[in-house]
This record gives structure tokens, sequence and C-alpha cells, in this order.
């Protein structure tokens, strides 16, 4: 791709456009989100809207430094709702021969003068009064390229590329399409609070609720002295990896060390896990309420671990009024160990620093809880837990990510 003659993208979107009426929210919610990424970078951007399409224009700025193709690409690939980035040449309408040589010189600065292979001209009329009408257009293209190009030849099932024409306020050419990552753009879809830890699936979790677009803050269980300093930066440095994606993530910080040792002294060792679990549910569902989220995420799959058994899920659910999403509730480890790798967080996740649950895992962690037998082992607790949570609120530290 020969990046030098491009300033404008094509940024295309799959699911807003169903929206109906109410589209336009998610639009601006989407240009709203490509501006804010744009200023963090050198050059002057400008995001521009027309009916199905949004065009990001980019400019090199004697203040602010030139606009580099891919740190803009790199910017928008984290962009959720976008589907596709299209590098495009913009033109205007000067007669249909022109259009023809522009769309040949196109091809030869993308492909050079011995282009080949097989290519289908798509051409779309966002504007009806142009004089041909798309069928015609692509024909009258597609005879210029041949003629130019005497090593290409057409094919209208499965070419090797497209050359798309979209003839709007202006003519727009591209024929290279870089994938997005798709969803529904950040903050369209409320607010949750997830649950993090230093692990693979909860910053996955993270990722994939967001990308429905649910903007996020975060609650760290930490426990002091059994868990070190290196293991809360380890949450901070992964809730950082998935803020790219998501946006600024308010991080809570909570010492979980005194309830832990609670539980520990006096319910059954083999329902520690669960217990613990329904007291962190208890807690960020505290968190959710006071900073206006509508539910909670956590990173469980069924049957991944002995807490994660249909059994413990009903369990710990009990405990929450808000809703619990588990957005990887059917995946498999290797399914997200794959998304990990690829958005970047599983190398910072396999660091060897422990967190709370794994140092308080009993060895033989009941797998078919009971409900009234926890709610009853729970009761043990009734003469210390009040004061232990409001002790665990107050310890709240608060990290402001990615702002």
């Amino acid at each position: 791709m020969n990046k030098e003659i491009f300033n404008t993208f094509l940024i295309k979107y799959a699911e807003i456009g169903i929206k109906g009426n109410n589209r336009y929210l998610f639009e601006d919610a989407l240009c709203a989100h490509i501006g804010a990424a744009m200023k963090t970078i050198p050059g002057r951007y400008i995001t521009r809207k027309t009916p199905g399409r949004i065009f990001l224009e980019c400019y090199n700025d004697e203040k602010k430094g030139d606009f580099d193709f891919d740190k803009v690409v790199e910017k928008l690939t984290h962009i959720f709702g976008i589907v596709y980035i299209c590098p495009v040449i913009v033109t205007e309408d000067e007669g249909e021969e022109r259009l023809r040589e522009k769309c040949v010189d196109y091809w030869r600065s993308m492909y050079g003068e011995n282009a080949s292979g097989t290519f289908k001209v798509a051409c779309r009329r966002g504007r009806k009064n142009y004089p041909l009408n798309s069928m015609e257009v692509a024909a009258d293209i597609g005879e210029a390229m041949i003629d130019a190009f005497p090593n290409i030849k057409v094919d209208v099932r499965k070419p090797d590329k497209f050359l798309n024409v979209e003839i709007r306020d202006k003519i727009y050419i591209y024929s290279e399409s870089i994938d997005g990552p798709g969803g529904m753009p950040v903050g369209t879809n409320g607010k949750g609070m997830l649950l993090l830890s230093g692990g693979i699936d909860s910053p996955v979790a993270g990722y994939m609720i967001s990308k429905r677009g649910v903007s996020l803050d975060a609650v760290y269980f930490n426990a002091p002295p059994y868990t070190s300093e290196r293991a809360k930066q380890k949450v901070i440095d992964l809730a950082k990896i998935i803020s790219a994606y998501t946006g600024p993530i308010n991080l809570h910080i909570i010492n979980f060390t005194d309830i832990q040792l609670a539980i520990y002294e006096k319910c059954p060792h083999d329902e520690l896990t669960i217990i613990m679990r329904r007291y962190m549910m208890r807690i960020a569902e505290h968190l959710a309420y006071e900073n206006g989220c509508h539910g909670l995420i956590t990173g469980e799959s069924v049957g991944q671990v002995a807490s994660q058994t249909f059994a413990s899920l009903v369990c710990t659910n009990e405990v929450c009024t808000l809703p619990v999403l588990r957005p990887l509730i059917a995946f498999d480890k290797q399914d997200i160990v794959e998304i990990s790798e690829k958005i970047g967080t599983y190398e910072t996740s396999i660091l060897p620093y422990e967190d709370c649950c794994t140092i308080f895992v009993a060895k033989h962690p009941v797998t078919n809880p009971s409900r009234p037998v926890i709610q009853k082992h729970e009761h043990k607790l009734d003469d210390v837990i009040e004061e232990l949570l409001a002790k665990a609120y107050e310890t709240d530290e608060i990290v402001e990510i990615g702002k």
C-alpha cells in the first residue's frame, strides 16, 4: 500500500446502521471517540458525517506536527464501533473521463504499472443525480482499467481486489480495508463494574463487554501482606492495557485481607472460595451503586474452576440485586487466551504474582455448594462482618486509568 497518497479515511460501521431513528446517537458517539483518540497524536483532524458514512480527514499541523498514517490506523483499530478503516483518495466530480483517469492513476500508485490479478469495480451512488447509474459507472471504469493494465482481468464473483468508487458530495476511491474491532461505541450501553483480578479472564471480560458499548469502572481486591505491590501493579498495568479499548477506567483497590482472615477462621475451608466470592460481589455491588453502574462484570466461565460450576455461580449470584454479566460464560480457556493475546493482556496476566483468591484457596473446594448451607455458615461472621465491610470501604484507593 502506498500510504503517502492518503489523508482521508472512510470509517465503516455495521450494527449502528440498523438503529433506526436513534442511529445518529451512535454515530455521534463514534465520532466523539474518534476525535478524542486523534487528540493524543500529532496532526490536525476533522471527523465528518455524511448519510451512512463517517470520514476522518487528516492534516499536518505547524504546532502539533505531521500526521502519521500508521499512528492514525493504530488508534482507529482500538475504537469499538469501527468495522473497517478504508484509506481513500478524494476527488471532485470533474466528469466521467476524468474519473476514469483518476481510478487508473490510483491503481497504478497502489499496485504499480505491472499490476496483475483479478478485480471488480463496485460503485455506490449516494448522489442520485449523477448522469450514469452504478452499473454504467462500474462498466466504464472497468473498461479503462483493462486498457491501462494488460495483466489484470475482471472477476465479478471472487476478485482478488475491489476498486470501490463512492459518488457523494465528492467522489471517494479506495481498494484496501483494514479491520476494526467492531462492536458498539463505548458508553452507548451504560456502565458496569468489572471485578478485575490479575488473571487472564477478567481483562478479556472487560474488553468483551465494552465491545458491546458498556463503559467500565473496576474493582481489585488486594490482600496485603499476602499479596505484594507487584501483584497490585500488575492489575493496574492490565487496566491500562484494556483502557486503550474501553476508555478511561476508575480502578477501585479494596483491602480484603481482614475479611478473608475472618472467613478462614470461622467458615469451613472447603467453602472459602464461595464465601469470599460472595463478599467480593457484595462489595463490588456497593461500589457499583455508588458510581452509577448498571451491573457487575466478571470473567467467569462455566466449569472452569470449582467456584465457577453452575451451582457455585447460583450461590454467588444470590447476594446481588444488580445483574451479573459474564461475557466469557461459554468460552473455552483457549478461546480466552487467544483474545488476551490479541488485545495484549496475556503476557502481563501470566506474570507470577499471586492474587487474593489463589492465596486462600482450599485444597478441596466444594463444587456443588448448597445455598442454605452456605447461608448458614456465613452467619458465623455476623458478629464481625459489618465492621469489616465498613473498614474495607474506607480502604478504597481509586486509581484513574487512561485519563
